[in-house]
């Protein structure tokens, strides 16, 4: 039995909106980061943590390939030329647009108040517009890697979604394709979790 610990408004929605695109049995907990069931299960503390019956998994975008890869869904075949662009294309949203997020983040309410420093989130949110459009140029198709949806668009979509609650303008290619994953039915299940 697969269980996912987090919560809907982190990192953790990636997991579990793929986990309703998958339509496996797993169930789901609601678990703050540093809290005692987050220590128990990772000694980071940090969500989301997924338990299998074979042990634990801690980064959501590990999370996401594991099970892509497990149901032969979501994903392109692992050695294929198509795999290798959707890996590049995940991990460039994560490099040009979840890392300046998170520093905001961190600079925000993350770190202790002496360590923060108000102009990395000036910087980052700048970054995160510049930035968008340059994951936008990359795009290639109706989704971020030709003509199905994989785990870069759940990675995308979900950074979009996080930029645009803090309102920073991101490129408008990259606001329609937020705009029709989050149409999709089992983003909708992952968000009503919350």
């Amino acid at each position: 039995m697969l269980r996912l610990h987090g919560m809907v408004r982190s990192r953790a929605m990636r997991t579990l909106w793929l986990l309703e695109e998958l339509e496996v049995e797993f169930e789901w907990r609601e678990v703050g980061p540093r809290s005692p069931e987050a220590y128990a299960l990772n000694p980071k503390g940090t969500i989301p943590i997924l338990e299998t019956d074979e042990g634990v998994i801690l980064d959501s975008l590990a999370q996401m390939h594991f099970l892509a890869d497990r149901e032969g869904r979501f994903t392109h075949p692992a050695g294929s030329l198509a795999r290798g662009t959707q890996d590049a294309m995940s991990f460039t949203v994560l490099e040009m647009l979840d890392a300046p997020l998170w520093a905001m983040a961190l600079h925000g309410f993350g770190l202790p108040e002496d360590k923060r420093v108000p102009e990395v989130k000036d910087a980052s949110r700048w970054l995160v517009g510049h930035n968008s459009t340059r994951v936008a140029d990359l795009m290639d198709g109706p989704y971020a890697v030709g003509e199905v949806p994989t785990v870069a668009d759940i990675v995308l979509a979900h950074c979009t979604g996080w930029a645009r609650g803090l309102k920073i303008e991101v490129d408008e290619r990259l606001r329609d394709h937020a705009r029709m994953m989050r149409d999709r039915p089992a983003f909708q299940r992952a968000a009503a979790r919350g």
